[in-house]
């Protein structure tokens, strides 16, 4: 008798979990990994030292930005699901209980 749906919840918690990982795996390594290359003299001059001041200074965090917020976003949907779950005893637990009054009534 639960009233809450849980899978498609969960799958969507899910789906946000890999979306952080894509933002950290197709994003910020990358970048990282450009900018360490940069860093490391595989470029040189004015347009390289913007080059990484760009990436350290815009990308970087925004793209940390980005998957900070997605990661919150699922620490307060896993807050949600642990209330509606718990209301969801609850409710159980009131019902039966309310069933148990009426049993009771009706073998009066």
């Amino acid at each position: 008798m639960f009233f809450f749906k849980r899978s498609p919840v969960m799958a969507f918690m899910g789906q946000i979990l890999q979306q952080v990982n894509v933002v950290q795996e197709m994003a910020q390594k990358p970048m990282q990994m450009m900018a360490q290359q940069v860093v490391g003299g595989v470029w040189k001059g004015k347009g390289a030292d913007a080059f990484v001041q760009e990436v350290q200074g815009l990308l970087m965090p925004n793209a940390s930005k980005i998957s900070d917020s997605m990661t919150i976003v699922h620490k307060n949907m896993t807050r949600a699901v642990d209330v509606m779950d718990r209301a969801d005893a609850e409710v159980k637990t009131k019902c039966a209980a309310l069933g148990d009054v009426f049993g009771a009534i009706y073998k009066g």
